[in-house]
């Protein structure tokens, strides 16, 4: 993924805004906050978007990142933006954050950035902190998951859940299906993956 792939065309073309999608993930966070998000966490959201998780979700602190320009526009205020690639995370300190959160982000990586960004992760998540994941499961969307020209990987939650565990992250929470693939069509659906730093169990 380039900054020319994820510019503006791809927003008008692929993921226009629509406001009925807030309700939607006011429901989301509603769920997401008691199992996997502290109200008094430092919150990262990368591939932040249209910023309609971290802009529902309650934090002590609350950041999105993404590589669109527009990111501020669309940033409730209290969440900071960060116009930046993910596989990147300067700015952020060693052990800073409780949670990062990805929505539909993994897929549009090369194999080399989504190592980057996992690693980067990993460091600015404090011991015991978490990553949370909504990502397209390639197992019930064969058919429509190549219409996103950005696509770049394919997961299933098998094969995400090990690539999770290869970077270092142990899977504590994994659901096959969860949202739809596309908010235009009630299936296939989408998974959850919640996943602790592996720095939890060895005391990074």
């Amino acid at each position: 993924m380039t900054d020319s792939d994820y510019g503006s065309p791809y927003f008008q073309s692929r993921f226009s805004y629509d406001r009925d999608r807030d309700f939607v993930w006011q429901e989301v966070c509603r769920y997401l906050q008691p199992r996997f998000v502290p109200a008094d966490a430092a919150i990262l959201e990368i591939g932040a978007g249209y910023c309609h998780f971290i802009n529902h979700i309650r934090g002590r602190e609350r950041h999105a990142l993404d590589l669109s320009a527009d990111l501020a526009g669309h940033a409730s205020p209290g969440v900071i933006p960060h116009i930046q690639s993910c596989a990147s995370l300067t700015g952020f300190e060693d052990s800073s954050l409780d949670v990062v959160f990805a929505s539909i982000l993994f897929e549009h990586l090369t194999r080399e950035q989504l190592a980057a960004t996992f690693a980067e992760i990993r460091r600015v998540l404090r011991t015991g902190g978490r990553l949370v994941i909504i990502q397209p499961n390639f197992r019930y969307c064969a058919r429509e998951y190549f219409d996103d020209y950005t696509h770049l990987l394919v997961f299933t939650h098998v094969s995400l859940a090990d690539r999770l565990t290869a970077g270092g992250f142990r899977v504590e929470h994994l659901s096959p299906r969860f949202l739809p693939f596309s908010m235009k069509s009630r299936l296939p659906r989408a998974g959850l993956w919640s996943g602790r730093s592996r720095a939890e169990r060895t005391g990074r």
